[in-house]
């Protein structure tokens, strides 16, 4: 099962999501814009992603210089932005078996395959 971190109106999304399911993959989505990460569940992915929290954030959103962020800033503080402002989170996210994948091409998705 691929738990799927999913925004329907963004076109990579639908892309991602389109190309697991034509592989046959069990998708589970989740429309993190509504159904918001913990703080917990961003460290996890964070993690699964082997990555810093800054690398799966939309560093050009307009929000994330409203709100003071910086490439420099504290993990603690990017992780909090992504849980009150889910929209910093970059799109799609893809996480299966301890791994996960941002869908950044698109055909980054295939490794959960």
């Amino acid at each position: 099962m691929i738990s799927y971190w999913h925004n329907p109106r963004c076109s990579k999304s639908r892309a991602g999501l389109a190309l697991l399911q034509a592989h046959g993959a069990e998708v589970q989505t989740r429309a993190y814009l509504d159904d918001t990460p913990t703080i917990s569940e961003l460290k996890e992915v964070v993690a699964a992603l082997n990555i810093s929290a800054v690398d799966m954030m939309r560093t050009g959103e307009k929000l994330f210089k409203e709100l003071g962020l910086t490439k420099d800033s504290a993990e603690p503080d990017l992780l909090s932005a992504m849980s009150l402002h889910p929209i910093l989170i970059e799109r799609p996210i893809a996480i299966a078996d301890g791994k996960a994948v941002i869908g950044r091409p698109t055909e980054a998705l295939m490794t959960l395959l």
